[in-house]
């Protein structure tokens, strides 16, 4: 039925064109102060470019353990974490201010800080407590529990609802990753799992409440705008961990410090969120099935721990498992929801 054969108002029949939520008519309502327009050169990127920002996403993640070990060679753990955040921050405040930015609506502060709660500061303070007494491989068991986390929780937040096959090769996916890492770190529970599962839980809460407003504001405004919320806390909190914590400056450990505050948590984060926005939070979410083995890797270039023979193995299945839910994302994507009228 035509829009103009009905007597329902245009603008009240939507048109599902991705797994999140409906696409705006020409007729529908502006878009949201702070958000994105049409002319703003960030609106999310479809299909195909939109897997490959999230990827990247995924590969700047991935570095994330072995630059914090590095950064823990020159700083405490507080200090790391308080410094992170307040580079990041600067960097994205900076990029605001030349961008002429205006600030958000004041409904999307909530989300913001809910972004700004789960992965400016929960997951790196969390993460960085634990990789003092746990190696980068066993704190991988985090990330891979995390795309599974994060695609439940965007289901409950967006709405999105992606097929049985979605879910059994996310099960699958998440199933190969916990069984390889556990059984590289030995298979025991190290004294910091505590801070990695509730690391696990807050950086799910943030990124599905990131990939949701990428969807009306631009990705690096939806984390620059976490960042800034958080600048005063993380200036109090190097005021206060700076004086307490002895500070070694050495190559690697600036060098992991100005990764993990303008790498991971800045430039990282605003690829993954425009991901995100085009191709949905669940789906995108399983592309980080890819993140512990990238982790493993790197902690062997960069920090000289071992690598079983069973990586390669891991790795084809967790290959495959993406490639699964990939391929069921973009069948849901293409099946539209009913219309009501």
């Amino acid at each position: 039925m035509r829009a103009q054969d009905s007597a329902t108002p245009p603008s009240s029949i939507a048109v599902v064109v991705s797994p999140v939520e409906p696409a705006p008519s020409r007729t529908g309502p502006a878009a949201p102060r702070g958000g994105a327009s049409a002319a703003s050169g960030d609106g999310p990127a479809p299909g195909r470019s939109g897997t490959v920002l999230a990827g990247l996403g995924v590969v700047a993640f991935s570095l994330t353990f072995p630059a914090t070990a590095w950064g823990l060679e020159s700083f405490g753990p507080w200090s790391l974490v308080a410094l992170r955040s307040v580079l990041a921050a600067l960097v994205a405040g900076a990029v605001l201010l030349a961008a002429r930015v205006p600030p958000p609506a004041r409904r999307h502060w909530a989300g913001l800080a809910v972004v700004g709660g789960g992965v400016v500061v929960g997951f790196p303070l969390l993460t960085t407590l634990a990789l003092q007494t746990s190696t980068t491989s066993h704190a991988a068991v985090v990330v891979g529990l995390l795309p599974l986390t994060t695609a439940v929780l965007g289901t409950l937040r967006t709405g999105e609802r992606p097929s049985r096959l979605f879910w059994g090769a996310a099960l699958a996916g998440a199933a190969v990753v916990i069984a390889f890492t556990v059984r590289e770190s030995g298979g025991a529970l190290a004294s910091g799992d505590l801070y990695l599962f509730g690391a696990l839980l807050v950086c799910a809460a943030g990124y599905t409440e990131g990939g949701r407003l990428a969807r009306v504001m631009p990705g690096w405004q939806v984390i620059g705008w976490a960042l800034v919320l958080c600048l005063p806390l993380a200036v109090a909190g190097s005021l206060v961990a700076l004086p307490l914590e002895p500070v070694r400056p050495t190559a690697h450990g600036v060098a992991g410090l100005v990764w993990v505050a303008a790498g991971s948590t800045f430039l990282g984060l605003y690829v993954w969120y425009r991901g995100m926005a085009a191709i949905g939070v669940a789906r995108a979410s399983q592309l980080q099935l890819a993140q512990p083995l990238l982790t493993l890797v790197w902690s062997f270039l960069l920090l000289g721990e071992e690598i079983s023979a069973a990586a390669p193995v891991a790795a084809v299945a967790v290959l495959v498992c993406i490639a699964a839910t990939q391929r069921a994302g973009r069948r849901t994507a293409r099946e539209p929801r009913p219309v009501r009228s």
